[in-house]
C-alpha cells in the first residue's frame, strides 16, 4: 500500500496519485492533487516506470481498477487506497502483460465479485485478490501478446496527441478568424459589431408537466441540455419527445432546422444546431438568424464565447443567462459571404477532428476484440509451447 498522506489541490512539490487517477489500464491526470506542503513522502511510495497500481477502495462499480505507471510525471507518489502489484518473473513476464490481463473482460468481472461493501464505499482485500484465477500462457506468448497490444496502445496515444493538436489549431483559428484579426483570401473591408437581437429571432422553449403521460413519447423531438452535451454540434435525435398535446400544453415552440440552440442554465453557453425541426426545454434558447447572419458562423461565434459567458448573470451559486442578455450580445458581423467562408473553414476542421475521433474509437474497439481473443486463448501468438 502507498502512504497515508494529507493532500491538497493547490500545486506543491510532490504529486500524489489517488484512486481517481487510476483508469482501466491507464493513468488519468485530468485532476492532480499534491502531498501537503511541508510533508516529506517516503521513498518507498515513489512510483517507478512499470509499477502496476491496483485500486483497493472505491465505489462498488469502480473498485478494482488497474493501471500501469509509465512516468506520466517526472516524480510522483501513491496513496494508501492504492496497492502496487508485483509478480514472480518466472510466471508473469511483465507488469505490462499483467495490466492487459487484469483489464480483460473476464478479470474485470471476477474482480467485481470480490468487492465487499456498500454502493458508495467498497473494498477488495489482498487475501481475496491473491486467490483470483488469471489466464497465464507461456512466457514467450505473454511477450507476444503484450507487444501486439502495446502497438495498438501506441496508435491510440498517437491519435490522442493528433486530436489534441488539431483541437488547439482549431481554437487558434477561431480566435483569429472570428475576430477579423486574420482574413481569408479575397476578403477585406471593416467589420461591424452589432447587437445579436438585431440579426436573429430569439425565444426560449418550455417543458410540459411530466405528470401527464399523454404529453410525452410522441414524434416531436424535445431537446434538453443533456442532449446537447451528449450529441454535440448537430441535434438529430433526442432522449425524450413530445406529443402534439404536450407541445400545445406548454411554452415549448417549434424551432426549424438550422436553429442555433443555446443553453442558459447548468451547462451555460453550450451550443448546438438543430438538424431537424424540434422543440426544447425552457433552459434552452432557439436562435433563428435572419438573412444577414449565417447560422454556422453564429454557432462558432457562440462556442468561442463559452468561457466568457460563464462570468455573466451570476445568481446565487449558479450563473444563468436570459433571453434579454443573449439578445444584447455584441457580435462581429462581416459580409454574409465571409461569414459563410469562415464557417466552412471551421467546419472542415471539425470534420477532420471527428474523423480522427472515429478512427480512435474504432481502434479502441479493435483492441478490446484483440484482448478478448488473445487473453482467453481463442487466438494464439508465436510458438506457445516454447520454453524459456
Amino acid at each position: 500500500m502507498g502512504g497515508n498522506y494529507s493532500n491538497q489541490s493547490a500545486e506543491a512539490i510532490y504529486p500524489l496519485i489517488k484512486m481517481t487517477n487510476v483508469g482501466r489500464g491507464s493513468i488519468d491526470l485530468t485532476k492532480i492533487e499534491y502531498i501537503s506542503a511541508g510533508v516529506q513522502p517516503d521513498d518507498e511510495d515513489r512510483l517507478q516506470f512499470g509499477d502496476l497500481l491496483f485500486n483497493t477502495r472505491n465505489t462498488l462499480e469502480l473498485v478494482g481498477k488497474v493501471a500501469v505507471w509509465r512516468n506520466e510525471l517526472p516524480r510522483a507518489y501513491y496513496n494508501s487506497n492504492l496497492m502496487r502489484l508485483e509478480f514472480k518473473r518466472e510466471e508473469i513476464v511483465s507488469s505490462f502483460f499483467a495490466n492487459y490481463v487484469l483489464n480483460s473482460r473476464g478479470c474485470i468481472s471476477r474482480l467485481s465479485t470480490l468487492a465487499t461493501g456498500t454502493t458508495s464505499v467498497a473494498a477488495i482485500y489482498t487475501r481475496d485478490l491473491l486467490q483470483m484465477p488469471v489466464p497465464v500462457p507461456p512466457l514467450p506468448e505473454q511477450r507476444a501478446i503484450a507487444a501486439a497490444l502495446s502497438d495498438v496502445d501506441a496508435l491510440i496515444s498517437l491519435l490522442d496527441r493528433l486530436i489534441s493538436k488539431k483541437r488547439a489549431v482549431k481554437t487558434a483559428a477561431m480566435q483569429q478568424l472570428l475576430t477579423g484579426k486574420q482574413r481569408l483570401p479575397g476578403f477585406n473591408g471593416e467589420w461591424e459589431v452589432k447587437r445579436l437581437g438585431d440579426f436573429a429571432e430569439i425565444n426560449s422553449g418550455g417543458t410540459p408537466s411530466s405528470n401527464v403521460t399523454d404529453f410525452y413519447d410522441g414524434n416531436i423531438p424535445w431537446v434538453s441540455i443533456s442532449d446537447m452535451t451528449k450529441r454535440g454540434k448537430y441535434i438529430v435525435s433526442t432522449d425524450r419527445s413530445l406529443t402534439e398535446k404536450g407541445l400545445a400544453n406548454s411554452a415549448a415552440r417549434m424551432f426549424p432546422e438550422g436553429t442555433v440552440l443555446y443553453a442558459m442554465y447548468a451547462s451555460i453557453g453550450e451550443c448546438s444546431i438543430a438538424a431537424v425541426d424540434l422543440c426544447s426545454s425552457q433552459a434552452i434558447l432557439g436562435i433563428r438568424p435572419n438573412r444577414f447572419l449565417n447560422s454556422h458562423y453564429l454557432y462558432f461565434l457562440l462556442v468561442s464565447k463559452k468561457e466568457e459567458v460563464k462570468t455573466l448573470g451570476q445568481q446565487g451559486t449558479q450563473a444563468n443567462l436570459n433571453a434579454g442578455m443573449v439578445k444584447d450580445f455584441a457580435v462581429p458581423i462581416p459580409s454574409l459571404e465571409e461569414q459563410t467562408a469562415i464557417a466552412g473553414v471551421l467546419s472542415d476542421m471539425d470534420a477532420e477532428i471527428e474523423a480522427l475521433e472515429a478512427r480512435r474509437e474504432k481502434t479502441r474497439r479493435i483492441k478490446q476484440g484483440m484482448m478478448q481473443e488473445l487473453l482467453t486463448g481463442r487466438t494464439r501468438l508465436g510458438n506457445e509451447g516454447e520454453s524459456e
